[in-house]
């Protein structure tokens, strides 16, 4: 382990195996190209539809909703979130931060309020937070500002009912690296309740050999120091105060590797003491797992809902 408290290369939690290790390059890429492993359409048409219900959802959301948009949770140009309130007005609400996914070089917030009806209806404070995502930002970067996103929403609701954190895809491994945060040394320490990763990567290492590190350019270093998965299995127990219930899910239609990717994150936060959980989502792909989002009935909407009624 090295002065940052990262594993030495090759340390992994008790029987865990790196079978991308084993794959040709051009396996590799198909692994972590989550398109290619829809089945209802074809991989460009899924990404299309999935950019134009998120875009609806938005214009839907900012039109129908109480909301404020760009509020700034920080000084530099990228850090900018959407709020959107239900329609009782209080002083202590739940509130529902929403990191996007698009391996840290796409997305927006301006294409992800996918949940805001159905949580908004049932009196859920939600914001969709944005990133400065490469190449303009670095990793790093993105880990700081998602944390910083956290601190703002405390400071300004200090009476919140619960902060309760989701990302998708790459959202879903920056709101992971938010289990590493020294929250004293920000000078707050944020009312946690629950996280929901979504279809996520915690483990970067086989990321940096993919055609999708082009942009991002992570040496194994800067891997190694942003992966939680390696990180949190030689960590303490979760600090008092947030130990939250965490969910992580993984729709049907994803490759082998982000199912291992999902289910080895989990074993490793249960073996930390973290209050973890795991769950394959049936007939769902990489994209259509969030876009169902948008309905009230669907089983993560519900389940979100479940988790912050119960107030954990």
């Amino acid at each position: 382990m090295d002065q940052h408290g990262i594993p030495a290369r090759g340390s992994r939690g008790p029987g865990a195996l790196e079978p991308w290790k084993e794959m040709s390059a051009e396996e590799l890429e198909k692994q972590y190209s989550p398109s290619r492993w829809v089945v209802r359409v074809e991989p460009e048409e899924a990404l299309r539809t999935f950019s134009g219900k998120g875009t609806e959802a938005t214009k839907n959301a900012q039109a129908t909703r109480r909301c404020q948009l760009h509020a700034p949770y920080g000084d530099g140009k990228g850090d900018r979130m959407d709020i959107y309130f239900p329609d009782v007005q209080s002083e202590a609400l739940p509130f529902f931060l929403f990191f996007h996914g698009g391996y840290w070089q796409s997305g927006s917030k301006d294409q992800s309020a996918f949940m805001v009806d159905p949580l908004t209806a049932q009196g859920v404070a939600v914001a969709v937070v944005d990133y400065d995502i490469a190449p303009k930002g670095s990793l790093d970067q993105m880990v700081d500002q998602v944390t910083r996103s956290i601190m703002f929403i405390q400071k300004r609701y200090p009476c919140n009912e619960g902060i309760y954190l989701c990302g998708h895809s790459a959202g879903a491994h920056l709101a992971s690296m938010v289990l590493l945060a020294s929250w004293t040394e920000h000078g707050v320490v944020p009312n946690l309740r629950g996280l929901f990763l979504v279809s996520g990567i915690y483990d970067l290492e086989p990321f940096v050999h993919t055609s999708n590190n082009a942009l991002l350019l992570l040496t194994l270093e800067d891997a190694l120091r942003n992966s939680p998965q390696q990180r949190l299995d030689v960590a303490p127990a979760p600090p008092a105060g947030l130990a939250c219930p965490i969910l992580v899910m993984v729709g049907e239609h994803e490759s082998p590797e982000f199912h291992r990717q999902s289910w080895e994150f989990c074993q490793t936060l249960c073996r930390g003491g973290w209050k973890a959980s795991f769950k394959k989502l049936p007939d769902v792909d990489h994209f259509s797992i969030i876009e169902n989002l948008t309905k009230k009935d669907y089983v993560v909407t519900q389940i979100i809902m479940k988790t912050i009624s119960q107030k954990c």
